[in-house]
């Protein structure tokens, strides 16, 4: 299987191409940047983020390096993580997810990212595309939730937690259209808002073709769309209507 796989923004950056077993990894990471009197908090969160992505777990200097900080703040910013229950000690000293990250994550928006799975999963699987879902936070949009296709010999992805500008690419556009018009706003923006879908190409990954529907949900939840991905423009087109009523089975679902 090959697999391309690239964030799209946030604070971890990464992506891979997989061709059997050789991959190539590149990873940055933002630094944390508070007022004075946030700075002890945003280290906490920073190391939340840190343990969260690794898969293996991490050391104390590992986040203590990662941080940029003295070994002694890191054991005490990991040593309060721990008592919250967001992050464990194991028996080889490294410290990784804890249960009490489960709570927090079910009780994001009404626990959507696991009511949507289940529907996102189906149409990745019929089309043989990436599938996402993409809520609007502030002026960008995030992904909530991607889904690759199973038995595929290629597949395009990136991660979840990726933010990127609401003014770019398919999923960004979707989410403009299910809010009020703005003054100003793209001419794509008003199409997609008369016929329940949009397509753009190239927009946020090059040669990369995008399909979004929006998601309709009661007035006071997060601007919702399922997102398309393709770097075959047909696999797009074929897809639409398949995307239009798998965002009305969510609608339904998260209503």
């Amino acid at each position: 299987m090959r697999s391309v796989k690239a964030s799209w923004g946030g604070p971890q950056l990464l992506a891979h191409v997989r061709h059997g077993d050789d991959m190539t990894q590149t990873s940055t990471q933002s630094p944390v940047s508070a007022a004075p009197g946030s700075q002890t908090l945003a280290r906490g969160l920073h190391a939340l983020q840190l343990v969260a992505a690794a898969k293996g777990g991490l050391t104390i200097q590992q986040v203590a390096d990662d941080i940029g900080v003295h070994r002694t703040i890191a054991y005490r910013l990991l040593s309060t993580l721990a008592a919250y229950r967001l992050v464990a000690k194991a028996e080889d000293g490294r410290f990784r997810s804890a249960a009490g990250l489960a709570a927090l994550g079910a009780s994001f928006d009404n626990n959507i990212r696991e009511l949507a799975l289940p529907t996102l999963r189906g149409l990745a699987d019929e089309l043989g595309a990436t599938v996402s879902l993409l809520i609007a936070e502030g002026d960008e949009q995030v992904a909530i939730a991607v889904i690759v296709p199973t038995r595929v010999s290629y597949q395009l992805s990136f991660h979840e937690g990726s933010r990127h500008p609401l003014d770019r690419g398919a999923a960004g556009i979707a989410l403009l259209a299910s809010m009020s018009p703005r003054p100003g706003e793209r001419a794509l923006v008003t199409e997609a808002r008369t016929q329940g879908w949009v397509i753009t190409h190239g927009e946020v990954e090059p040669n990369t073709y995008g399909l979004a529907v929006p998601v309709h949900r009661p007035p006071t939840s997060p601007h919702t769309c399922i997102n398309l991905i393709s770097h075959r423009e047909d696999v797009v087109l074929h897809g639409r209507e398949a995307a239009i009523a798998a965002a009305q089975r969510l609608s339904a679902v998260l209503s």
